[in-house]
């Protein structure tokens, strides 16, 4: 059944209204485009995003351009600033391994078998790996998942080396002729170099085990935390060559123009959003559709 994504996104359409509000008949642009800014920093846009927006905002419209024109310039710049970072994942280019990477309590795990899923629905032999070693609890859920999806997971001992477990799956990986494998991570403060360093030695075991493998790298970001989400993408963008986002949790937050102000500032496209915790949440992200549901 297809994702009602006007539903989903309810707790954001409901701070969004505030944007339809600054749209009434009789005021003049500058006043529109006043309380404009303030609506879409409000609903987590980000201040630099809205400014973006407003300064294309006064370029492309009259002085006396009319609340309908101003509207659905509104709409076009949301689409254009929404269409720049977005792109289609490729679910057919194999073999893959697909490491998934993030702060703790993103939804990496959930993600990851809902990702795995999307690939057998494709006809696509996967495999996932548990290379969270750190938290007990995350291994075993991945292989809940698993069980569930009959998917088979890998898993390596409590507290080993994550690379060394990636490893070891490749091994299968490879033995299995699979198309692709998704390897959960254990979460990482963004802040931390030690982790991020131990991200890059994973990232070199695959490089090297699997010369052939298209290698993606993909950002689970929860969209609940608003402008924390951004500043933890910039910090592993110094670290890890990420390839493309994944934003979790949209349904369950009103801070879901966290969305725009990523796509604004970030050179990676957002691939899939979580909108809820069922095995088929995970839909494309289609810029058109997110600003439809956001203002209908």
């Amino acid at each position: 059944m297809p994702v009602d994504l006007r539903e989903k996104l309810s707790k954001t359409r409901g701070v969004f209204k505030r944007i339809g509000d600054v749209f009434r008949s009789g005021r003049r642009r500058e006043e529109i485009l006043g309380d404009l800014e303030e609506a879409l920093i409000l609903a987590d846009v980000g201040t630099a995003a809205a400014s973006r927006i407003l300064d294309s905002l006064r370029a492309r419209t009259a002085k006396d351009e009319p609340e309908a024109g101003l509207r659905q310039a509104l709409k076009e710049e949301l689409e254009a600033a929404l269409g720049r970072r977005s792109g289609a994942f490729d679910f057919d280019s194999c073999p893959a391994v697909i490491l998934m990477v993030g702060v703790n309590g993103g939804g990496k795990t959930t993600s990851t078998a809902k990702l795995g899923l999307r690939f057998t629905q494709g006809g696509k032999r996967v495999m996932m790996a548990a290379a969270d070693t750190f938290r007990a609890a995350a291994q075993e859920q991945l292989a809940l998942w698993g069980k569930k999806l009959d998917v088979p997971v890998f898993k390596g001992q409590y507290g080993a080396d994550p690379a060394s477990v990636v490893f070891d799956a490749l091994q299968a990986f490879k033995a299995r002729g699979a198309d692709a494998l998704l390897v959960d991570t254990a979460g990482r403060v963004h802040t931390n170099a030690n982790l991020m360093n131990e991200l890059e030695k994973v990232k070199r075991v695959i490089a090297r085990e699997a010369p052939g493998a298209r290698l993606e790298s993909l950002l689970v970001l929860d969209a609940s935390v608003g402008q924390n989400a951004l500043v933890q993408a910039r910090e592993f963008l110094k670290f890890s060559g990420l390839t493309g986002i994944i934003l979790t949790k949209v349904d369950g937050t009103a801070k879901g123009g966290t969305v725009i102000g990523i796509a604004g500032e970030l050179a990676l496209p957002i691939l899939f959003l979580g909108v809820g915790e069922g095995e088929n949440d995970l839909v494309d992200f289609a810029p058109r559709d997110f600003v439809e549901a956001l203002l209908s």
